[in-house]
C-alpha cells in the first residue's frame, strides 16, 4: 500500500478528516506499527468512539497491543485452530445487495466441553480477518446469518460468546453490517438476554431475530437468490470459512 492510498480517506468531510489526522498523530507517537495502518482504519476506530479522538487512540493502541499478542506472526493460520474448524461452524457465502461479504454462523455446532478460551478467541480473529478481506474496495463491514437451530443448553458457551462480543466491539470496530437471528429457540433467550448487556447500543440494532415463516423474505430483501445459501432457499452450497 502506498502513502496516497494509505492517506486517502473516501466518504469523510474536513472535520472527519482532521480528527483523523490527529489520532494518527496521536498513536503514532505512542507506537511505531501505526505507521502501517491506513486512515480508513483509524476512522473506524474514531467513528466507534463518537469521533472521540483521545478514547480512539486509547482503543487503537490497545488493538495494536491485543493483536501482535494474539498473532505474532500477523497472521492466524489453521493449525493454530484445529478444534475450532473441526466442529464446522462458520461458512462464508456470497454478497449481499450492499456488497457485504456473507457468514453463516451454524451456532448449534460450536462444542463448549473441552475447548479452550486461547484457541477459540483466535478462531473468532481468524473468521474475522477472512470476512474483511473478501470485502471489495469501497466496502468495510460483512452480513451474518446466524443459525439456532439444534441449539441447547449443552451447545452454551456464554463465556465464549462474550469473548466473541468483546473481539468484535473492541478489535474489528464498525465491521460488523448485520446480524440475522434465525431459527431460534425459546430457550436461547435467556443467554440473548446476557449477551445483550454487554452490546453497545449501536451494535444491539444490528442483530435482527426473523420469525421462521418470514425467513426467505427477510433474507431476500437483503440478499439477492443467487448469493443466498441453498438451505435458505437461495442457489448457494455452503463453503467452510477455511476454503480459500
Amino acid at each position: 500500500m502506498d502513502v496516497e492510498d494509505k492517506l486517502a480517506l473516501p466518504g469523510s468531510d474536513h472535520a472527519e478528516k482532521k480528527k483523523v489526522a490527529s489520532l494518527r498523530a496521536l498513536v503514532e507517537a505512542e507506537d511505531l506499527d501505526a505507521q502501517d495502518v491506513d486512515n480508513v482504519t483509524l476512522r473506524r476506530f474514531l467513528r466507534a468512539r463518537d469521533l472521540d479522538v483521545e478514547k480512539a487512540s486509547v482503543q487503537f493502541l490497545k488493538y495494536l497491543r491485543w493483536r501482535k499478542a494474539l498473532m505474532p506472526h500477523g497472521f492466524i493460520s489453521e493449525s493454530d485452530i484445529p478444534n475450532e474448524l473441526s466442529h464446522k461452524e462458520v461458512y462464508k457465502q456470497g454478497f449481499d445487495k450492499q456488497g457485504r461479504p456473507i457468514i453463516v454462523y451454524l451456532v448449534a455446532n460450536h462444542v463448549p466441553a473441552g475447548r479452550q478460551l486461547d484457541e477459540l478467541k483466535r478462531f473468532i480473529a481468524y473468521m474475522l480477518d477472512k470476512s474483511c478481506a473478501r470485502m471489495p474496495n469501497g466496502q468495510e463491514k460483512f452480513t451474518c446469518i446466524a443459525d439456532i437451530h439444534g441449539w441447547g443448553y449443552s451447545s452454551s458457551d456464554v463465556r465464549g460468546y462474550l469473548a466473541a462480543i468483546d473481539i468484535l466491539q473492541n478489535y474489528y470496530p464498525e465491521r460488523l453490517g448485520k446480524v440475522f437471528l434465525i431459527h431460534v429457540p425459546y430457550i436461547f433467550m435467556k443467554v440473548w438476554k446476557i449477551m445483550y448487556k454487554f452490546l453497545d447500543p449501536n451494535t444491539r440494532k444490528k442483530f435482527v431475530f426473523v420469525e421462521k415463516k418470514e425467513l426467505k423474505a427477510t433474507l431476500l430483501a437483503d440478499i439477492d437468490e443467487s448469493q443466498l445459501p441453498e438451505k435458505y432457499g437461495g442457489k448457494l452450497p455452503l463453503v467452510p470459512i477455511e476454503q480459500s
